[in-house]
């Protein structure tokens, strides 16, 4: 390719290249010619070779040696020469670079040219890459076209004042009354420089905000002319009168009315019209009734406009357009904090946007439908979203979960509907719950007393069903380990009743100590259950004892920590476990200490500096099914007292039917300080394979014995 081939031909050539290596040499071939020429004397093809430079520049291929011929063509009289230079400024030039310093001069001459097609280049060139040095030289010259006759030049002007506001923001008093008499052009495209300045300069200057509220009713009286216009098709987009400058003046309008009752009173009027005269079929229509939207939300807005301005986003929610779905619900998010009852009246089109295909108008749907969530619509609401959690996709679940437990938490009708709500996330999507849900479950289960037996029948059911959530099994094998003697039992109200045997509890237990799905926490859940109830069942301790003694050895410490610990317990304090009276579980061991069964002698009171122990014998082969129990009570601060309590064995284990015999116990009682006595009895039996339990107190004592 020769090197005074056209820029057309070049882009041809390069196109047509079969692979990134034809096209690399195709380049460089062209590059080392255009040098070539940039070192030759001036032979009128500096602009020509330049523009090729820029094609190659956007090809994302290094183009910065052309900088320089950047600074000469801008300083050239032609003004074909003069554009290229000046487009090729605009790309190759920042305002790091020391070669942007040598263009102001020729940049302030521009300015004042004859032509405004120059002083439109210098303009658009400064507006675009101007630095902050460049802007303070330059800004009384944008000042001065500010109020220029010509309309072309005021545009541009407006536009190159609001990058030199941003650049250097202490500018901006500078431009404020040229500004200012911008408005009362007729101009479209003045108006549009002169409102974008207008909001630069109110954003960055409490000062200039409070001056420009004055000319809330010009900005007004702009509006309302392009409402109520007829076609012109000069402006007009889709059945809009240029909607580029109605969203313009309506953010600057959402500007001036914040916080300001004066400015507001004036907008409101205007924002009424906008809303009931624009159409909102086509996307020029929506973008301004959203900007209208925007304003009379974050104005001190009619409580009536402010409904209509809901609505109108409510109407955006059954819009095809996806995009306009997705903002409006994102501006329903926004407002319903402070107009919940209004937004309140779409609910059922934001609960249908959540079965939308598209991922993004799905999440908003999601998050603006859990903050509608109140303790009136708990319910219904509630029952979406279960809905919604079951087909959701992964990358939400961990989101919806977290805002239905929130919602549960804050609004939940009962305590049996919030057990039953998280326990069907759990069974839904518990691999997806944070990790404070396994506590806080434990904690509202322990707390709802009266649900212990429905939550206990409940999980176990789950766990039967299921051991792959954890979280879920986690939760259901603390709750067994509690509350095992209520399952046990078989009876519960609030559900239809099991009848579960010991066997298959341990069976259920086991078999998530032996899953390869569950994990270390949840294996530790699962033994320190099975230790519990080694204290609420009779017929399986030694298999408990097995089941735990097997985890000493485990891989995994702190399993093998609890097994090893857990054993010391049979092994050193297996004596305090119900003596032979007792052939049923009858609590925690919490509650025995002292308690029910143990506290023979209830009538009396412990004073302080006194100490109450126990001791108990296990049967065995001399005493055959029998226990032995002495209590005695110790004082460290008088003369000893103490009251010894020995029970033989019994005269045998079965008593026969239709009175034919009697079992009889004998007891001693040692009371030689003759302390008032009181003794509770708790007998356990089993009568046709029924257990029964009976629990007496023997008041009246002869007086002998005290």
């Amino acid at each position: 390719m020769s090197p005074s081939v056209r820029l057309q031909e070049m882009i041809r050539v390069i196109r047509g290249a079969r692979t990134q290596g034809e096209e690399r040499g195709v380049i460089q071939r062209e590059c080392a010619a255009i040098r070539a020429q940039f070192r030759q004397a001036d032979n009128g093809t500096r602009s020509h070779n330049l523009a090729k430079l820029l094609y190659v520049h956007m090809l994302g291929y290094p183009a910065h040696f052309g900088q320089m011929e950047c600074v000469r063509l801008i300083a050239s009289p032609r003004y074909n020469e003069k554009r290229v230079g000046y487009l090729g400024a605009m790309m190759l030039l920042d305002e790091k670079q020391d070669a942007s310093l040598l263009i102001t001069n020729s940049i302030k001459n521009d300015l004042s040219h004859s032509s405004q097609y120059v002083q439109s280049l210098a303009l658009c060139t400064l507006g675009c890459m101007g630095s902050a040095e460049m802007c303070r030289d330059l800004a009384p010259e944008i000042d001065r076209l500010l109020r220029a006759s010509n309309s072309y030049i005021k545009k541009k002007a407006a536009l190159c004042a609001v990058h030199i506001v941003r650049k250097v923001p202490e500018l901006g008093e500078l431009f404020t009354p040229a500004s200012r008499s911008l408005l009362s052009e007729k101009n479209h495209g003045v108006l549009h420089g002169a409102v974008v300045l207008i909001t630069e300069l109110c954003e960055r200057n409490p000062e200039t905000l409070e001056q420009f509220r004055k000319a809330v009713p010009e900005l007004v009286q702009i509006m309302k002319g392009l409402v109520m216009s007829g076609y012109s098709p000069e402006h007009n987009v889709a059945g809009i009168s240029d909607p580029f400058l109605q969203v313009r003046i309506l953010r600057l309008l959402r500007i001036l009315g914040r916080n300001n009752e004066t400015a507001s009173d004036a907008v409101n009027d205007l924002l009424a019209q906008v809303a009931t005269n624009t159409d909102s079929s086509k996307t020029a229509g929506s973008a301004v009734l959203y900007e209208t939207v925007l304003t009379v939300m974050d104005i001190k807005s009619e409580s009536g406009l402010r409904v209509l301005a809901v609505n109108i986003l409510g109407r955006f929610l059954l819009n095809n357009d996806r995009n306009i779905r997705y903002i409006s619900m994102t501006s329903l998010q926004k407002i319903v904090q402070t107009d919940h009852n209004a937004v309140q009246r779409h609910r059922g089109t934001i609960v249908d946007c959540l079965k939308d295909q598209d991922a993004s108008v799905k999440r908003r749907a999601l998050e603006l439908s859990l903050a509608l969530v109140s303790a009136v619509n708990i319910r219904s609401l509630m029952k979406e979203l279960l809905l919604f959690l079951s087909s959701c996709p992964p990358e939400l679940r961990a989101h919806t979960t977290s805002g239905i437990f929130n919602a549960a938490e804050r609004y939940a009708p009962s305590q049996r509907w919030h057990i039953d709500t998280i326990l069907h996330v759990l069974t839904t999507a518990g691999g997806d719950v944070r990790d404070e849900t396994v506590p806080n479950l434990i904690q509202l289960i322990t707390t709802a007393t009266e649900l212990h037996c429905y939550t206990v029948h409940k999980l176990y059911r789950a766990l039967i069903a299921d051991i792959s959530v954890q979280s879920l099994v986690q939760v259901a094998c603390w709750c067994i380990g509690e509350y095992g003697d209520l399952l046990l039992r078989g009876e519960c109200e609030e559900t239809e009743p099991v009848q579960v045997a010991e066997d298959d509890v341990l069976d259920a237990l086991e078999t998530v100590l032996q899953s390869h799905m569950s994990s270390p926490a949840t294996r530790g859940f699962a033994l320190t259950a099975t230790m519990k109830l080694s204290t609420r069942i009779t017929h399986n301790v030694d298999r408990i004892r097995s089941i735990v003694s097997i985890y000493g050895s485990c891989i995994d410490v702190e399993l093998q920590q609890r097994a090893v610990e857990y054993n010391a317990l049979f092994k050193k304090y297996d004596h305090m476990r119900y003596p032979a009276l007792s052939t049923t579980a009858l609590g925690p061991v919490s509650s025995t200490a002292g308690g029910d069964l143990l506290d023979l002698l209830g009538g009396l009171d412990v004073t302080p500096g006194e100490t109450r122990s126990y001791h108990v014998t296990r049967p065995g082969k001399t005493l055959g099914p029998n226990y032995r129990l002495f209590m005695t009570f110790v004082s460290h601060s008088h003369p000893p007292q103490s009251v010894q309590l020995q029970m033989k064995a019994p005269s045998g284990d079965v008593i026969p039917a239709h009175g034919l015999g009697q079992v009889t116990q004998t007891v001693l009682l040692n009371n030689p300080n003759k302390v008032s006595l009181k003794m509770r009895v708790r007998v356990c039996y089993t009568s046709q394979d029924f257990v029964c339990q009976d629990t007496v107190q023997i008041d009246s004592f002869p007086s002998p014995a005290w």
